[in-house]
């Protein structure tokens, strides 16, 4: 099963970013772990400086903004 994170300490855009990712994920029917990570050593561990962020199988795919659906779709189906 893939890994799917955001990365962030909590402020909206990463809470949007994470239910987004929810909805993606139930729409593509596809099956992924998603977590949030919000511990800001974890977060850094993967080099990201600005928050929100979105992991997949251990690789930053976005960070500092809040991906559209549309784009958020292609990264979970790729």
């Amino acid at each position: 099963m893939k890994k799917m994170e955001v990365l962030g300490t909590g402020c909206p855009k990463c809470l949007q970013l994470y239910d987004m990712a929810q909805k993606a994920i139930l729409e593509l029917g596809v099956e992924y772990t998603l977590t949030k990570v919000m511990d800001l050593d974890d977060i850094l561990d993967y080099g990201v400086m600005m928050t929100p962020a979105l992991v997949i199988d251990g690789k930053v795919k976005a960070a500092g903004k809040v991906p559209n659906m549309d784009e958020l779709k292609v990264l979970l189906s790729s």
